[in-house]
């Protein structure tokens, strides 16, 4: 998976298209990352005590990978590797930068 925790994206398809944010979370098994203020849903959790209040929690869902891009220079670029004095490093497609 070329998006790591930490990195800036732009959504690229979905209801959130156009939206960026940072990468909270990466879950490479099911190739999907957690974005900051992207796709949020709202959970109703009930009570956990007696005295206490039920409430509406507003919650990060995770998205597909395919449909976020790194955002450079806010625009959205692949990613690709290039390897230089034998260290290996992610570039933006676009620009040519590293990452």
């Amino acid at each position: 998976m070329k998006i790591k925790k930490g990195d800036s994206v732009m959504v690229i398809a979905g209801k959130d298209k156009g939206k960026t944010g940072t990468v909270s979370r990466a879950l490479p098994k099911t190739e999907q990352v957690v974005i900051e203020g992207v796709n949020v849903a709202t959970k109703h959790q009930k009570n956990r005590r007696v005295r206490s209040q039920g409430q509406i929690i507003e919650i990060e869902r995770p998205i597909h990978v395919s449909n976020v891009a790194l955002a450079v220079d806010g625009k959205p670029s692949r990613v690709g590797y290039q390897v230089s004095e034998g260290t290996k490093e992610r570039i933006a497609k676009k620009t040519g930068k590293t990452v």
